[in-house]
């Protein structure tokens, strides 16, 4: 019974520690991701014809890069909302997978709190509080509204910078800017695999959600090919854990 309230206090101070402020400085990491990409986005769409307001009002309320990326060559290829809804729609249903993967460290909260720390997940704050899981098995809901919001403010500052200066810079991908999207989600998928001490598992898994992301690809638009091999790889992944 003593060493049972030992660990739940050990818990509960570790979970202390694990500030809001704590959050802001996990996600300095990623800020450059965010801030290179946002201003590439922020670029593009001023180069659609958006104005800075439309620009900031969409970062603020899509808050989705690749959503807005693909908004911004909709709209220059002149196509309807509804095809534009409807394609954003497919490309950002990953994010069910996302938000169900980290929905068991916040089963506790009330719908609304839940609701507040999904709502402003990315795939980048995805890959850090994933991170953090694995390493403390528990995620602290003050360290994750530090790391969305940081997120969040440094995306629509960066989509702003983008639309202000970028009838200066008419061809981002010259600069590289299209690949630090990439680049940082490498970074944290090395950073995972080291924490986790389970490379040669990892990669299996990695090699098997590769093959099967192909050839569903070849059958299946390249978004619902990505999302078929993250359930069936997840899941063989699990059961190698399991039966390891």
């Amino acid at each position: 019974m003593g060493l049972a309230n030992d660990q739940i206090e050990t818990v509960a101070d570790s979970r202390d520690k694990d500030t809001f402020l704590q959050g802001v400085k996990d996600c300095v990491p990623t800020l450059l991701g965010y801030l290179s990409i946002g201003f590439a986005a922020g670029v593009i769409e001023r180069t659609a014809g958006l104005s800075i307001a439309e620009i900031a009002l969409m970062s603020l309320i899509l808050y989705a890069g690749s959503a807005q990326f693909i908004a911004a060559g909709m709209m220059v290829a002149s196509s309807s909302i509804t095809t534009i809804i409807i394609t954003i729609f497919f490309v950002n249903l990953r994010h069910l997978l996302l938000s169900a993967a980290l929905a068991p460290y916040f089963r506790h909260l009330s719908p609304l709190r839940n609701m507040l720390v999904g709502s402003l997940l990315t795939d980048e704050s995805f890959g850090v509080a994933i991170n953090e899981a694995a390493k403390k098995n528990y995620i602290s809901e003050k360290w994750m509204h530090g790391l969305n919001i940081t997120a969040y403010l440094n995306w629509c500052a960066a989509n702003i910078a983008g639309a202000f200066l970028g009838q200066w810079i008419s061809n981002p991908e010259r600069l590289g800017l299209d690949f630090a999207l990439t680049a940082m989600f490498i970074g944290l998928l090395v950073l995972s695999m080291l924490s986790r001490k389970k490379i040669a598992r990892d990669v299996v898994v990695a090699i098997i959600a590769v093959v099967i992301a192909v050839g569903a690809s070849s059958v299946l638009s390249s978004s619902m090919g990505v999302i078929v091999a993250t359930i069936f790889a997840s899941t063989i992944g699990m059961v190698m854990e399991k039966w390891k």
